[in-house]
């Protein structure tokens, strides 16, 4: 069981018979004599995606879900689905759908991923903050580009483009940060 005051972001709690994992949590201190903390939480459905928010008083527990974060491995990509393998116990899982949709721009054959499991089923993927990838295409250099915070868009070896500094040029490898799409530096 999980109390309401250890509700932290990243954690999963079972709610509804599904997984949730906190998003976001914030705590509200009681005005009246007598009143319970409020914990108000942010939190998505890794069933159904939805995002949710919810209050639960101070001493309200939540079950724990049989959640588990594996390490995982990216082996191939076929139509709209990728195919992972569990490295614990080499089991390989198709995945597509907005789980695989969302990362599909950062994975390369054989790329380090994050399976979280529910029930044997996996129903998150979660890749490196910052992975390297190789400009594939991208306008000539640009003169006098570090004097001046010119930017050019990229065509990455996955297809996803990025702002990148005017004087990177095609065949560079760059490392990107996954959370928001964009450039961090060279690699």
């Amino acid at each position: 069981m999980i109390n309401a005051n250890d509700l932290r972001r990243g954690i999963v709690f079972q709610l509804d018979a599904a997984p949730c994992i906190v998003i976001d949590v914030s705590f509200q201190s009681p005005t009246a004599r007598g009143g319970n903390t409020l914990v108000k939480t942010r939190y998505r459905n890794l069933i159904t995606g939805q995002i949710l928010n919810s209050s639960f008083r101070s001493g309200d527990r939540m079950n724990e879900a049989d959640f588990a974060r594996r390490k995982g491995q990216f082996l191939y990509a076929t139509g709209d689905q990728g195919v992972f393998m569990d490295q614990e116990n080499y089991e390989q899982y198709e995945i597509g759908g907005e789980i695989y949709d969302d990362i599909k721009g950062y994975l390369l054959e054989s790329g380090e991923v994050t399976l979280g499991v529910f029930n044997e089923q996996v129903v998150t993927l979660e890749v490196p903050q910052v992975v390297e990838l190789t400009v594939t295409e991208t306008a000539p250099a640009i003169k006098n580009a570090t004097a001046t915070a010119q930017t050019k868009e990229a065509i990455l070896e996955t297809g996803i483009t990025v702002q990148v500094p005017g004087y990177l040029e095609s065949g560079e490898k760059i490392k990107v940060d996954t959370r928001e799409c964009r450039f961090v530096s060279r690699a």
